[in-house]
């Protein structure tokens, strides 16, 4: 890579970012020629006018699987059982913005939802890239490494998934503030009321993220690992401080992921509800999202191991390697090659910390080879950044550049192929 794209990082990455959604874009609307596969999305639209007719269809290429939950909600929110199994982050935000812009005089025509979820997700997608890129700095203090994951990050497989309204991209810019937050509070050597604060911040920022993705309550790791090495060492007021401090930031993540269960259990299970007692409310710990999870799309562990689905294994299997080789690397040697810098020793607070993310990201591949829909796997993969470092690291050294290199024209080739299915409402989703 040219050393002059270093010159402006931030400006490169936003120009690499328009170029990648351009050809997105491109593909999405070239895949809409002909009939879809399905037509559900023009269910939501019969009012739509004909002056917004060219709008309406490119947000309804964009508005395909999952997204249709997400923007049903936003308009109404929560009808069925069922479509609590989508995160509540991202219907809100679309509702919030949806709200404003029709407070300025503009009439909804069945498009105005689909379309702010669309900006909601490519603004998310370009704030998470720049975000991973400060990230990187803290982490790695070295620019090169940093731009080089941020720029994997526009490019990522998960692809049109950061483009349409769905929650991947947004629950990956509140997870990577999280992370930010968290290693400048961690990484550094003060231990001031100011580090205290970051580290509140960051579990806000991942509580926030868990109510657009379940999978973020996995971010709690990192405070466990935290606590457990403040509990290994003598007391003192500052340790005591900090051990507090932790747990307060931790328990805001549980609340990102608890509080929407409550209010599922206030609209179902209160003695005042209008529905019948659904069969979860008197479980030991009810959850609605587990309950439909299972009950309306069969999830459970090794339920989705069948002979059908093997495609679908196989097909995820490029990043199911890619989590665990890197999580594993990582986890037996915190430490990633960097040209610029000699010194290759990682200080203790931050061998922990890239261990503890390098868990997270295990975890959750360990949880979609077994209970998830294997296929989420490439766009759920994009809210970690251990992999993402991982790989600039290869790529810049002499010696797996050809591994990096491959890896990354499986994720364009991927991302190109994927966006055409999408917009075609074609899976894989």
């Amino acid at each position: 890579m040219p050393v002059d794209y270093f010159k402006n990082p931030v400006r490169t990455l936003i120009g690499s970012f328009f170029a990648w959604k351009a050809l997105l874009f491109t593909i999405a609307i070239g895949s809409g020629i002909g009939t879809a596969y399905d037509t559900s999305t023009t269910l939501m639209s019969a009012e739509r006018s004909s002056p917004r007719e060219s709008l309406f269809d490119l947000a309804a290429r964009l508005t395909r699987w999952d997204a249709i939950y997400y923007v049903q909600a936003s308009r109404r929110g929560y009808l069925y059982e069922q479509e609590w199994a989508f995160g509540s982050g991202l219907p809100t935000v679309i509702s919030f913005f949806t709200k404003l812009i029709k407070s300025f005089g503009v009439e909804s025509d069945g498009s105005v939802e689909p379309l702010v979820g669309i900006f909601v997700a490519n603004a998310s997608h370009l704030l998470s890239v720049l975000v991973l890129y400060q990230l990187g700095l803290v982490v790695w203090k070295s620019p090169r490494l940093s731009f080089t994951a941020a720029l994997l990050h526009v490019l990522s497989p998960a692809g049109m998934f950061l483009s349409a309204p769905y929650s991947e991209s947004t629950f990956s810019f509140l997870s990577f503030m999280g992370y930010l937050f968290f290693c400048k509070a961690i990484l550094s050597e003060k231990r001031t009321v100011a580090h205290d604060v970051s580290l509140v911040a960051s579990g806000m920022w991942f509580g926030f993220a868990a109510t657009f993705r379940s999978n973020g309550i996995l971010n709690g790791i990192l405070f466990a690992v935290e606590l457990l090495r403040e509990l290994s060492v003598a007391p003192t007021f500052t340790s005591i401080r900090r051990r507090f401090v932790l747990i307060v930031a931790g328990s805001a993540i549980a609340v990102g992921f608890v509080l929407p269960q409550i209010a599922a259990y206030q609209t179902f299970c209160s003695s005042d509800s209008i529905v019948s007692t659904r069969p979860w409310c008197a479980s030991s710990l009810p959850s609605i999202y587990s309950f439909v999870q299972e009950h309306y799309w069969n999830v459970g562990f090794l339920r989705y191991w069948t002979p059908g689905n093997i495609p679908l294994f196989l097909l995820a299997a490029p990043m199911i390697y890619i989590l665990m080789k890197s999580g594993l690397e990582i986890i037996r040697r915190p430490y990633i090659p960097i040209p610029e810098k000699a010194n290759s020793e990682t200080p203790p607070n931050r061998a922990a910390t890239l261990r503890s993310m390098a868990a997270s990201q295990i975890v959750l591949t360990a949880l979609a080879i077994t209970n998830y829909h294997i296929q989420i796997i490439t766009r759920i993969s994009s809210g970690y950044p251990s992999w993402y470092w991982w790989l600039a690291g290869l790529l810049g050294n002499n010696s797996t550049s050809r591994l990096g290199g491959n890896i990354v024209i499986f994720m364009i080739m991927y991302a190109g192929i994927q966006g055409a299915l999408f917009a075609s409402f074609l899976p894989p989703a």
